[in-house]
């Protein structure tokens, strides 16, 4: 754990984006049980973390991507996002809807873009990955060089990095469950008690709680 990724896990938990209910769990879209929740939305309401998200962002781009020529958004949790690191970082901007709209243009990819440039995806929240990917498969079959992907933060499931392994894609982030997790312990969002819910959680949500 490195400092910055402990200040966004603790910024996270202080706004409230991330909710931890280990004896009242959430139930998601997807219809897991889950004794976590992730709103990273909230975070464009307060400047001070919004703006450390942004430059936490470019550093992490200029470190492990340095060509990058192009940021690319997935929509919606990620394009103000993406947005803002791309004029802090001088680079044009583009995002990606989860299908082509069916009335227009029918565009998936809004923006310019030009095939062959090197684009960093942006996204708010890895949690199994498939959506993420999905916007990085458009990118290429746009012609897009996808150097990979950067993220506010992830749930760390196996599942998400073996699809990020086989797409061949890699995947940065900015902070993760297991550092906001000991940041909760730590800032007395939770107790050593909860700790083995939460760890048993990540190892099979779409069992737990069943």
């Amino acid at each position: 754990m490195n400092l910055s990724e402990n200040k966004i896990a603790v910024s996270l938990l202080r706004i409230k984006a991330v909710k931890l209910r280990p004896s009242n769990p959430f139930t998601w879209t997807s219809g897991w049980k889950s004794p976590i929740y992730c709103d990273n939305r909230k975070t464009l309401s307060f400047p001070d973390v919004r703006t450390f998200i942004r430059d936490s962002f470019a550093d992490t781009i200029a470190r492990s991507y340095p060509n990058a020529e192009l940021i690319a958004g997935v929509a919606t949790g990620a394009i103000a996002h993406g947005a803002l690191v791309a004029d802090k970082m001088g680079l044009p901007f583009i995002y990606v809807r989860s299908g082509a709209k069916e009335h227009g243009l029918g565009n998936q990819i809004e923006g310019y873009y030009e095939k062959g440039q090197k684009a960093v995806v942006i996204e708010d929240l890895i949690s199994t990955g498939k959506s993420s990917l999905s916007a990085v498969k458009a990118l290429r079959d746009a012609g897009c060089d996808v150097l990979g992907m950067a993220a506010i933060f992830t749930y760390q499931f196996p599942k998400a990095s073996n699809a990020f392994s086989e797409a061949n894609c890699e995947l940065e982030t900015l902070s993760n469950y297991t550092v906001l997790i000991d940041a909760a312990v730590k800032e007395g969002y939770i107790s050593d008690a909860d700790i083995a819910t939460l760890s048993e959680w990540r190892k099979a949500p779409e069992k737990w709680g069943i």
